[in-house]
């Protein structure tokens, strides 16, 4: 899992797997947003599945999904909004991270 970090204690990566949500438990991650769509590409795993684990693991877990290239204002007033109510550290993540941090980017201009 590659991660990058977007401002104070608010980071980005790809694709999460399970086993990527326990290591973020163990790093200290107390909230997880999942900006990628259920079914975009085979072999992803379900966003359902990816919260049970987090919510098990004590952390907070929200779906904001944002469909590529139909981002909307309401999608990134959605995203910020969301994201203010978070406890830090924040993982977002998306297909690749870049989603994310376009819609983080467009957030901070609101």
């Amino acid at each position: 899992m590659r991660v990058l970090e977007l401002g104070p204690q608010v980071y980005v990566s790809g694709q999460l797997y399970e086993h990527d949500v326990r290591l973020a438990a163990k790093q200290g991650v107390r909230s997880i947003m999942n900006n990628r769509p259920d079914g975009e590409a085979p072999g992803q795993p379900l966003n359902a599945d990816l919260q049970k684990v987090a919510e098990e693991l004590g952390m907070t877990y929200v779906f904001v999904p944002i469909i590529p290239n139909a981002l909307t204002r309401e999608d990134v007033e959605t995203f910020a909004k969301t994201c203010d109510e978070l406890d830090r550290p924040l993982l977002i993540f998306c297909r690749s991270g870049a989603r994310s941090t376009r819609v983080w980017e467009m957030a901070e201009d609101l």
